[in-house]
């Protein structure tokens, strides 16, 4: 068995060693590991393997410890709720902690956002906006964006346009239009250039089919495909071409929400409301939690045309609670544009010394660094940036990718400075070490 199992940047440990090959024996292929690493226990913003080993996580679970890890407070609320109940079967029968939790998540909205459909996942938040916009407008055609991950559901897998393999062998996808993001750098354009280009293809996308578009799903903040921020203007006009046309914007914040870039959703950096906004990962807490928020006159869908057995979990909603508290009482929105402004800055150093440092992007702590062959020709450093992956893994720090070159940093929001310096120096001194080499 261990010829067959390729260990990812180093060979672990022997505990680590002896769980990987039972994972190959029965677990899906079609999952993605980055390293060979055997999670074992986190608190805060460090995570360890089973061989004792201690990394410091850019990574937050992809941006779901977002209160970081294993928080007392949802310790505390969990060991309160599981002696009341976990399960109300709130599609079926009223239960108060899920409309406790719907409320108090209101609190954080524009108030024309005042109603509230819970799920389980970012994908369920998704294909919920998705089969709202379609019963509410009675129009078939939706409008998505390239380099957009949406989810891996039919629905929002139709709606996703980041990776090939994510789509390959599932068509027939429904009927979704992807428009050009303007992802300026890729795109050699200056970014109001880029803004004006895509809004004109997105208008012309609309009028392509007469009348029969339902909605347009928006990541303020790209996530899988990149951490790629639009100009203000291309958001405020997408808003304004939703509202010529009578689309729906529907708002995915499953990543970029919950005080990642700062505002509690990354749509207020741009000042623009949507119509319909998707929430989940960060939300519960490390509890699978997902909501869908939308004005009462957009959520007019009848009873029994969409519902779900988990949505309203007990155990998730009191997770939820604990979690937004956390966050509007320590202010982590403040923390992520504080930290995530050094951060930027450091960033922005490393890109002013090394060649292969291209792009330095975020708002807040959702922040990516693109990695070039060079600056001149801009061509993706695939390869290089699996190995300052590995390096940095070897040195004790966590990070993922997305796009195709691009470093991922979406620390938990409670990251310090002196964190955040100590995960910045590691990936310098990967680079330098690659460079070296």
């Amino acid at each position: 068995m261990m010829g067959k199992i390729q260990f990812i940047c180093r060979k672990p440990g022997k505990k680590s060693i002896r769980i990987i090959e039972r994972d190959h024996k029965i677990i899906s292929p079609s999952l993605t590991r980055e390293y060979s690493f055997v999670f074992k226990r986190a608190r805060g913003c460090y995570v360890y393997d089973v061989d004792g080993r201690r990394y410091l996580d850019f990574a937050a679970g992809v941006a779901v410890a977002g209160i970081g890890h294993t928080n007392p407070v949802i310790e505390k609320a969990l060991h309160k709720q599981i002696k009341l109940g976990i399960h109300a079967a709130f599609s079926d029968f009223y239960a108060e902690l899920p409309l406790e939790f719907s409320e108090f998540l209101l609190t954080f909205m524009h108030k024309q956002l005042d109603t509230v459909f819970l799920s389980n996942s970012g994908t369920e938040s998704i294909e919920a906006a998705y089969k709202l916009a379609r019963w509410h407008s009675q129009r078939k055609w939706v409008i998505a964006f390239e380099n957009a991950f949406h989810g891996r559901t039919m629905g929002s897998l139709s709606l996703t346009k980041s990776k090939p393999v994510q789509r390959g062998r599932y068509s027939p996808f429904l009927p979704v239009k992807h428009a050009p993001f303007p992802y300026h750098y890729r795109m050699k354009m200056e970014p109001e250039d880029c803004s004006s280009y895509c809004l004109t293809e997105l208008e012309r996308a609309i009028r392509l089919k007469r009348g029969d578009v339902a909605a347009i799903f928006l990541e303020p903040v790209q996530g899988e495909g990149g951490y790629i921020v639009p100009p203000r203007s291309f958001v405020k006009g997408v808003r304004k071409l939703c509202n010529e046309y009578g689309v729906l914007l529907c708002d995915d914040e499953v990543q970029s929400g919950c005080f990642r870039t700062g505002r509690f959703l990354a749509i207020e950096n741009f000042g623009v409301v949507p119509d319909v906004v998707s929430l989940s990962k960060a939300i519960g807490g490390g509890v699978p939690l997902g909501a869908t928020v939308a004005g009462r006159k957009v959520m007019d869908w009848a009873p029994g045309s969409h519902a779900n057995t988990f949505g309203g979990n007990l155990l998730a909603c009191a997770a939820g609670i604990a979690t937004l508290k956390f966050m509007r009482e320590k202010k982590l929105g403040q923390n992520a544009q504080k930290i995530g402004k050094h951060m930027l800055k450091r960033l922005n150093e490393l890109k002013d010394k090394y060649e292969i440092v291209g792009d330095v992007r975020g708002l807040g702590l959702m922040i990516g660094v693109e990695l070039v062959k060079n600056k001149k020709s801009r061509m993706p450093a695939v390869e290089e940036r699996k190995e300052v992956l590995c390096k940095a893994s070897e040195k004790g720090l966590i990070l993922l990718p997305a796009g195709m070159s691009v470093i991922r940093i979406c620390p938990p929001l409670t990251l310090t400075r002196q964190q955040a310096d100590n995960g910045i120096d590691i990936i310098e001194d990967s680079i330098k070490e690659l460079n070296r080499r």
